[in-house]
């Protein structure tokens, strides 16, 4: 007999087959010792570790931009249903709900990350609508949470939209007590427009922020084009937008970032220059580099440098910022000290520019990707179409399933008293239920409700007996008295009908990839409505040494369109075939009823545009800047493009492609009747921000813009129909910033409406019209003064000779325009009224007439503008040449 207490003897056959040989086995009953190298075990466990904190803890899912711990809270918000209409909800009840339900990792990781998608300094796009102290940029701590209080912010109600709808996985909780979303609905482009940072285990992430509206447009333009190249995207998408605003330099970092995931980006912060009463030069910071602090990364930084004698034109540093005044940090310096010199040498030594590295690692189906711009928003909508897919699958079940239990409905009520007798017949409700799946149902054509019943329910023929599920049965045992009425199958039929169109919808979108798309696009263009706003961060050309856009450029002829609403686009040449003398020509753009195609030019990507405003300011842009858009398009609103202050209005479009060219002239005229000619020169350096092109006097406008040679003669016309013509020498050359001399004598309410340049031998006639929509051609010599000599122009400064009468059947004079007998004009209302005309179908007058009647207004209406109409619009771009821009 075997003793018990002795081990058993393990034979071959108790071995692990998959054992190496000579391994030498334990003692233990039923196990082995098996010898690993200490490399593989290590590999092998680390791997397993490093993959969960990639997946469950440091990188965002690309589909809604969520890491699990902050999607976790805002599943257990919702479930709180602390949505933007309820009352804020202390944040430890937050906490504990989303410890309890879903993330069981403690309060020191759940309330750090509620607090940081409260703060507006690091979420361009708040998910977390916070009361009380969330902390500061300084930066301060925030309160500690049974303090705080916070509810859903509408951006993530965005997010969680549509949730119960079957739209995304659900998985078991931690202790399998609860269900959670593997991912959310995600309408809000959440990872786009806020970004991501996360260290995980041999990867990080540093996605940054952008603006919502651009975002929202690069979504759109891909869904229109599957096909849009990376740099059409950049040109809706220039760039990151942080919270904290300041500024990008240089697009190279950029253009690489989105091209292949990873990048830098050197930020600045903005800095202004101003002077103090006692003359002493300030440098104010009003806006600072993203994820930087004020007070320990900047202030402190610039205090201990001032200490060190490295800034030794610093005298004070003050921090002025509040929560009304916002960001807004003093640095005085001392007398002789040059504002310039010590804003590069802060930019240098302190934290005031930083490079941000862009690093676009995301999850895509559970693997982490380095991903670019273009699959980020291929990504996203992806995700959406299935969201979609998924969301009307669901209700096309709900509504078929209600449309079955109708029919049941509509059968019972129609013999309502056989179905009563039925019931009453049967002991219990589950007899009855039975005796209802029983019996047979038809609706014969003769019933009093046939006229108001589908036809497909009528039926003379027993075979034809309709046989009810238990779902309709069960649905006719739960009716209440009161429907029994006979009116009640109206109700019911009425409902049955709109069901049938909800499903024949719901099955159109199912059965059709365009239609998904379009309400992408169309979820995509209301968030753009509903929470779009202006860029912060400016982007500046080619700084710190960095390559621009420009590089990655091909130098190409285009032709530039420009609508009168202000809408601009750029089109290769190629793309406008040559046609023979006479051609039809192609169209230019599908104008809408309110605009048409205004300026059209050829210029070099390479050129600048430039943009003067009404208040006296120039902007320049760069001609690859101008979106690239189809010929039939407008194209895109360009003041989207400038940094325009309110009210603020262009006036005028003006490509250069030298701005050194000695014969070149700038000429401005403004309201009050001054000019001013400055060399085309001058104006080559304008910053993003603008620059000061005329300073105005108080109440005073820029109302025209021209080029001049230096032999040209120049043109006003007034309100009051006054004119005067005089040679562009009488206004001697100034300075870019110089206010100009008098151009006119005005009398007393009159003011300047038109600028015309006059070429030497110009045959051009001059056009204008009057507000109540009369007006006249002349000939342009006829503003000549006949003199022995022969006729020349006016003095400059003089009261000028009478253009047009100005009388109650007239109106004021609105508008002038050198024009020919071929052009095109449109004529436009105040009420919105837009004409368009022949120029040679106005009569033409001497000077000093009343004219003729151009277009009926109507009595409560008044013409306000005229203007040509490009040649483009409807004759081949190849013509263009008479268009194009001599100042080139």
């Amino acid at each position: 007999m075997a003793d018990e207490n002795k081990p058993e003897d393990l034979s071959d056959n108790n071995q692990n087959p998959d054992a190496p040989e000579n391994q030498d086995t334990g003692s233990a009953i039923g196990g082995y010792d098996v010898d690993l190298p200490i490399e593989q075990e290590l590999a092998e466990s680390y791997l397993t570790y490093a993959m969960s904190t990639i997946v469950d803890r440091a990188l965002p899912d690309v589909r809604d931009g969520l890491k699990p711990s902050q999607r976790r809270i805002l599943v257990a918000m919702n479930d709180l249903n602390l949505t933007p209409g309820r009352k804020h909800s202390k944040c430890a009840g937050i906490v504990g709900e989303t410890m309890k339900k879903y993330h069981p990792h403690g309060d020191g990781a759940i309330y750090p990350t509620l607090v940081n998608m409260g703060q507006e300094w690091k979420t361009r796009g708040l998910l977390i609508d916070k009361q009380g102290n969330f902390g500061s940029i300084d930066p301060d701590p925030p309160a500690a949470m049974r303090y705080t209080e916070a509810r859903l912010h509408r951006h993530a109600v965005e997010m969680l939209e549509d949730l119960k709808l079957d739209t995304v996985d659900w998985q078991p909780n931690f202790d399998e007590q609860y269900d959670e979303p593997r991912v959310l609905p995600a309408k809000f482009p959440n990872l786009l427009v806020n970004g991501s940072t996360g260290i995980a285990v041999g990867m990080a992430s540093s996605m940054p922020p952008h603006n919502l509206s651009e975002i929202c447009d690069g979504i759109i333009a891909y869904i229109e084009n599957h096909d849009i190249t990376l740099q059409e995207l950049l040109q809706i998408i220039p760039g990151p937008d942080f919270p904290t605003g300041g500024i990008i330099c240089g697009r190279a970092g950029i253009a690489q970032a989105y091209a292949t995931g990873r990048g830098r980006v050197t930020v600045r912060a903005k800095i202004h220059h101003e002077e103090k009463k006692n003359g002493r030069d300030v440098l104010v910071v009003t806006e600072i580099p993203y994820q930087v602090s004020k007070n320990n990364g900047i202030v402190d930084k610039i205090v201990q440098l001032r200490k060190n004698d490295k800034l030794t034109d610093i005298a004070n540093i003050v921090d002025e910022s509040s929560n009304r005044g916002g960001m807004r940090v003093v640095i005085d310096l001392k007398r002789g000290g040059d504002p310039h010199t010590v804003e590069n040498q802060l930019y240098q030594m302190t934290p005031l520019q930083s490079t941000f590295s862009i690093i676009n690692i995301a999850l895509v189906r559970g693997r982490p990707e380095t991903l670019g711009l273009k699959q980020l928003i291929s990504l996203f909508v992806e995700h959406r179409i299935v969201v979609i897919r998924r969301r009307t699958a669901y209700r096309l079940r709900q509504a078929q399933q209600e449309a079955h239990r109708i029919e049941g409905l509509i059968y019972a009520v129609c013999d309502i008293d056989e179905v009563i007798k039925l019931i009453r017949s049967s002991r219990t409700r589950d007899e009855a239920i039975e005796k209802l799946m029983l019996r047979g149902f038809r609706i014969p054509t003769d019933h009093p409700a046939a006229p108001t019943i589908p036809d497909r329910f009528l039926s003379q023929s027993a075979d034809n007996d309709v046989i009810l599920t238990k779902v309709q049965a069960e649905a006719i045992g739960r009716l209440q008295l009161i429907q029994l009425v006979g009116l009640e199958i109206e109700t019911l039929v009425k409902n049955y009908s709109k069901l049938l169109e909800q499903i024949e919808d719901y099955e159109d979108i199912l059965g059709s990839h365009t239609r998904v798309l379009s309400i992408v696009k169309d979820d995509t263009l209301e968030l753009k409505n509903k929470y779009g706003d202006i860029r912060r961060t400016e982007i500046q050309e080619g700084e710190v040494g960095e390559l621009d856009l420009a590089a990655l450029t091909p130098v190409e002829q285009v032709v530039v369109t420009i609508t009168h609403a202000g809408y601009v686009k750029r089109l290769p040449v190629e793309q406008y075939k040559q046609q023979g003398r006479g051609g039809k020509g192609v169209i230019g753009a599908k104008s809408k009823d309110d605009d048409f195609s205004e300026q059209v030019f050829v210029a070099s990507t390479h050129d600048d545009l430039l943009c003067f405003t009404n208040t006296g300011r120039v902007f320049k842009i760069k001609v690859f800047e101008i979106p690239e858009a189809p010929r039939t398009t407008r194209g895109r609103a360009i003041i989207n493009m400038l940094n325009l202050q309110p009210n603020e209005r262009i006036r005028e479009f003006m490509p250069i492609s030298d701005f050194e060219k000695s014969e070149d002239f700038l000429l401005f005229a403004t309201k009050l009747g001054r000019v001013k000619r400055t060399a085309l020169k001058e104006y080559r350096n304008v910053h993003s921000g603008g620059l000061i092109a005329v300073n105005l006097r108080d109440g005073d406008s820029l109302i025209g813009v021209t080029w001049t040679s230096g032999e040209d003669h120049v043109l006003l016309g007034t309100q009051n129909g006054m004119s005067i013509r005089f040679n562009e020498n009488d206004a001697r050359l100034m300075g870019r910033t110089a206010s100009g001399v008098k151009g006119i004598d005005l009398k007393s309410g009159d003011e300047v409406v038109g600028l015309i340049k006059v070429p030497k031998d110009c045959e051009a006639e001059l056009l204008t019209v009057t507000e109540n929509g009369y007006g006249k051609r002349t000939d342009t010599s006829e503003y000549l003064v006949q003199a022995a000599d022969g006729p020349k122009p006016q003095g400059r400064g003089g009261k000028g000779r009478r253009d047009i009468v100005v009388n109650a059947r007239n109106g004021n004079v609105v508008s002038l325009q050198l024009v020919s007998e071929e052009d095109d004009l449109m004529l436009i209302t105040r009420e919105g009224m837009i004409v368009r005309i022949n120029a040679g179908t106005i009569r033409k007058t001497a000077r000093n007439t009343q004219g003729v009647r151009v277009v009926n207004v109507k009595a409560d209406d008044q013409l306000i503008s005229i203007a040509r109409i490009a040649e483009s619009d409807e004759d081949d771009a190849d013509d263009t040449d008479s268009t194009e821009s001599t100042a080139e």
